[in-house]
């Protein structure tokens, strides 16, 4: 379908090159870089830890904090093992290997979500490549996740690993969801989503992987782990302020309404009840079609937003489900509901909005437009489409490309 790209080879390269120096530019000068704080936090905290008495069997990591700040290391000392290589490098070299880290992970999605949808649109790979990469790097969450030196890029790139060996019907399917959720809490749900959809032994592998990585950590760190597991994962405090209006989660959204009082617990529990509710019928839904892909992209928005912290950078989770709306938009006729909510969910992850309410979030347009990726999150957990997976995508991003047996006679005609 190469016919599709209403111009010419040379001038469609030339306007994908003045494209990317302009995204390049954008990104080199945007005023909303993050200064690599997440990752300055990881390192920083990790050689507090070793340097403080104990070492690694003491319980300093969790002692630390930013200096003239609340926020210290938030995950589970697994997570600071694996940090620990990168804490015995200098900062720069640090710094290089975590942009290198979070670039290779977003080259790996590219390649899990983008391919496929490549292949059964018949795109010209190059172009199709270019444009994407553009538009990835205009995403806030991805922009954010990059500058922020967060992790959250890499723990996608394994539960989509994970994706493609479960369309393949790899043994090893559960190895990367077992290891996201031993660096991390939230992509637990993941193994969740295993179980819903009746996937016993991918299950079982990802519990085995989570449970053998958190209690290596136990042998290796004693002290950290005690200090997590009975003092530190209750302690918001060492997050940030929850109604910061960064915390785009359904927790995010009872904190701003209630601030400057603790929100209600009970009703964090409802809310939470009410989307897992909604979250198990539709994957259950996704898979009794075969849906992969979309069980993945249902239980990222999921994830997002029964986190009691979602910081906007954790909405790279989201990616998925906007791999599965450009794929629908790009179906013949290419217009209609489809297309607009493609477009509509990439301009508003796009467009910083919800820090328009950064100081105030009161009033009906603090509700609505303060938490619009909340709704954003909520709209494609309600909404997103699940259907028979296309011959393109049996696995998730390999297997030969073959268009779909209504399209081989248009494909042929544009060879």
């Amino acid at each position: 379908m190469t016919g599709w790209w209403p111009m010419s080879r040379s001038r469609r390269y030339l306007l994908l090159g003045v494209l990317c120096a302009g995204v390049t530019a954008f990104v080199a000068t945007v005023p909303f870089h993050r200064d690599w704080f997440d990752l300055w936090v990881y390192y920083d905290a990790v050689r507090y830890w070793i340097d403080a008495g104990g070492g690694l069997r003491g319980a300093g990591l969790y002692d630390y904090r930013v200096p003239g700040q609340v926020y210290g290391f938030t995950y589970p000392p697994f997570a600071a093992l694996c940090v620990l290589p990168l804490s015995q490098l200098s900062w720069p070299v640090a710094v290089t290997a975590g942009v290198a880290a979070n670039l290779g992970a977003l080259a790996l999605i590219l390649r899990r979500l983008a391919e496929p949808v490549i292949r059964r649109h018949g795109l010209d790979r190059w172009t199709a490549y270019l444009l994407i990469l553009c538009m990835l790097a205009l995403l806030e969450p991805v922009y954010d996740s990059v500058s922020f030196g967060q992790v959250n890029l890499l723990l996608l790139a394994l539960v989509l690993t994970d994706a493609r060996l479960l369309s393949t019907g790899s043994r090893w399917a559960g190895v990367g969801i077992g290891l996201a959720a031993a660096i991390k809490l939230t992509p637990a749900i993941f193994i969740g989503y295993l179980v819903v959809t009746r996937r016993r032994h991918a299950a079982g592998t990802a519990a085995a992987v989570a449970v053998g990585a958190t209690l290596l950590a136990v042998w290796l760190a004693p002290g950290a782990s005690h200090a997590y597991w009975t003092s530190a994962l209750w302690d918001t405090s060492r997050i940030g302020d929850l109604s910061y209006v960064s915390n785009q989660s359904w927790q995010g959204v009872l904190a701003r309404l209630s601030a400057p009082s603790d929100p209600d617990r009970l009703w964090w529990a409802c809310g939470v009840l009410a989307i897992v509710g909604v979250w198990a019928y539709r994957v259950d839904k996704a898979r009794a079609v075969g849906d992969v892909r979309g069980g993945i992209a249902l239980t990222g928005a999921a994830a997002c937003l029964v986190s009691p912290v979602t910081w906007v950078h954790h909405l790279v989770w989201l990616l998925p489900a906007l791999a599965v709306l450009a794929d629908r938009a790009l179906e013949p006729p290419r217009r209609g509901r489809p297309l607009i909510a493609a477009v509509g969910v990439y301009v508003i992850l796009c467009s910083y909005v919800v820090w328009l309410w950064r100081f105030d979030v009161g009033g009906i347009d603090g509700f609505i437009g303060g938490n619009t990726f909340v709704w954003t999150e909520l709209a494609l957990l309600l909404a997103l489409p699940v259907r028979p997976p296309q011959p393109a995508f049996r696995a998730l991003s390999g297997g030969p490309a073959r268009p779909a047996p209504e399209r081989r006679g248009a494909a042929a005609a544009t060879r």
